[in-house]
């Protein structure tokens, strides 16, 4: 095992409208970043043309000769058993083969290939809320609903680096179809946009000159907008429900959640708490405690890293193990 703490780890946050990059050190630091727009609509080759130049901005760091391993945290749909991606909002790739192609761009070195929820649980277990926590759910809810587990003190990925994805659990069984394929999800519940679909067919509206979001709905809801509060609270409920069932399932301690509906605090914590003893009533679950995530927008990052980390035991929570 190795445990030079000179040790770096270039990550890259992959994502439909940003490609991100960072050379990270054993402590969480970033140390050099890099970052384009991911041309979405484009084809397979042009999107990886980004990608590549992000690591050769990375690549041109001084500290680059450090780099002992790369981490990704991209959109899902992800394989990690078979190194490939196919993002929903990036068309071109459908089974794309980012990691053999990611490890040609970088000589070689060591790819380690996870969803963007498990990136981001790997960085709030390692630096973060559920940091010193055996066992925990880190969830992003934003644009979608993603998650992953922490599980006896190790980050749980599963086999495609897919566990824990808790917006796809179905919480409605009667609900309204998911763009998954299921139907009444988490996500089609609790995401950003759902959030906001449901309020203006109830009836509320933005502000005139405001966008109708997430963001202005949270907004409306502070104010005591019933309307705004009512979709809040369904998005709460939907939340709870899934909490429950994964607590049910795996007995996690602690529920974090991040992301840009997280941003609402207590219109969507509040409730989400309230409802959680609706259905987490059995003593094992109900003592599950429901926290903000503390890291923001770097949490792709140092997640990717800190899941490469520990993978190649270089440093991470669990490393050495």
């Amino acid at each position: 095992m190795r445990n030079d703490q000179g040790d770096l780890v270039a990550a890259l946050d992959f994502g439909g409208t940003k490609i991100a990059g960072a050379l990270v050190d054993a402590g969480g630091h970033l140390l050099a970043r890099a970052r384009r727009p991911t041309p979405a609509t484009e084809d397979a080759a042009t999107v990886m043309d980004a990608v590549a130049g992000v690591l050769a901005e990375l690549g041109r760091s001084v500290h680059w000769s450090r780099v002992r391993a790369v981490g990704i945290g991209s959109a899902g749909p992800v394989d990690a058993s078979r190194g490939t991606v196919s993002p929903v909002n990036v068309p071109g790739w459908r089974g794309f083969p980012l990691v053999a192609e990611v490890a040609r761009a970088v000589g070689g070195l060591p790819v380690t290939l996870v969803g963007d929820g498990v990136a981001m649980t790997a960085a709030e277990h390692w630096r973060g809320a559920a940091r010193g926590r055996a066992n925990a759910l880190c969830m992003v809810v934003s644009t979608g609903v993603g998650g992953g587990l922490v599980l006896g003190g190790r980050l749980n990925p599963g086999p495609t680096g897919n566990a824990g994805h808790i917006g796809h659990i179905s919480v409605a069984l009667d609900g309204d179809p998911c763009p998954c394929g299921g139907r009444g999800c988490v996500e089609r519940l609790a995401s950003g946009p759902n959030i906001t679909r449901r309020a203006l067919a109830d009836g509320w509206r933005p502000e005139p000159g405001e966008e109708a979001s997430a963001a202005a709905v949270a907004a409306a809801a502070r104010a005591g907008d019933a309307i705004a509060l009512a979709s809040f609270a369904r998005a709460a409920q939907a939340l709870a429900a899934g909490i429950a069932a994964t607590a049910a399932l795996v007995e996690i301690e602690v529920a974090v959640i991040g992301g840009g509906v997280a941003q609402a605090g207590e219109v969507l914590f509040a409730p989400l708490r309230e409802r959680l003893r609706d259905y987490a009533a059995l003593s094992f679950t109900s003592a599950v405690e429901v926290l903000p995530a503390r890291l923001g927008s770097d949490a792709g990052l140092v997640g990717a890293a800190a899941a490469a980390a520990e993978r190649r035991g270089l440093w991470g929570p669990g490393a050495g193990r």
